[in-house]
């Protein structure tokens, strides 16, 4: 029986017709397009490192996930199972590595080499599937699986619904009283749809030109204050 064909997203030449597709079916993404121009393609592999590097970004900023997993790099590479594996906690401790990120690196090690997770299968799987396979993995929540489908395997229509920051970005775009769950995301985003993972990537494209924004501001009025104290 055949595999199902999964369209992903790994040119600029598709990125920009998926993002245009978008622009013309809904208002809102239209708006971003215009403010923050194409989302940068993402390059996590689809493989054991890649989603070790995704598991490193776990509830960090951007800056803080791309210095811990820089060190790694450096120390680790090739970045594999049996390192992580022959690794002592102290020595991953020293990367700047967690506690908890140091169980999971640990127990998706133990998958690869126990458990006989091979990512070259599970590439080929439907979505639900990869989802239902990583979770499975101690440590491994639904949004380290769809930042998974994201960014490493660049499926068209994955979606992180779980994501903060998607959720604070659709709340101001549609104007909501509260920040939407998951399962409201999850509703919110069928209209995006068979582009979601690109509707994604705009949204937080323009989440980090708001945050810009706020902080500029934000250090715009504390140097006035300074400077009329000092007056």
């Amino acid at each position: 029986m055949a595999r199902p064909r999964h369209i992903t997203v790994t040119t600029e030449r598709q990125l920009k017709a998926a993002a245009t597709m978008l622009a013309d079916q809904c208002k809102v993404m239209s708006r971003i397009l215009k403010r923050t121009g194409l989302p940068p393609l993402r390059d996590f592999s689809g493989d054991f490192s890649g989603l070790a590097k995704i598991v490193v970004g776990q509830q960090l900023s951007a800056q803080s996930a791309a210095a811990i997993w820089g060190r790694i790099a450096e120390a680790l590479f090739p970045l594999t199972p049996e390192i992580i594996a022959a690794s002592s906690d102290d020595d991953l401790k020293r990367l700047g590595l967690s506690s908890g990120k140091i169980r999971t690196l640990r127990a998706l090690s133990l998958a690869v080499l126990q458990d006989g997770l091979d990512f070259e299968m599970l590439n080929a799987e439907p979505d639900d599937i990869i989802i239902e396979r990583l979770t499975a993995i101690h440590g491994i929540g639904p949004w380290t699986a769809d930042i998974y489908l994201l960014f490493a395997l660049r499926r068209r229509d994955a979606f992180a619904a779980g994501d903060l920051a998607l959720q604070l970005a659709a709340q101001h775009h549609f104007k909501l009283e509260r920040r939407p769950t998951a399962e409201e995301l999850t509703r919110i985003a069928e209209r995006w749809r068979p582009a979601r993972a690109i509707a994604a990537q705009l949204l937080w494209a323009d989440y980090a030109v708001a945050r810009r924004a706020l902080l500029g501001k934000a250090q715009k009025t504390a140097s006035k204050k300074s400077s009329n104290h000092l007056k």
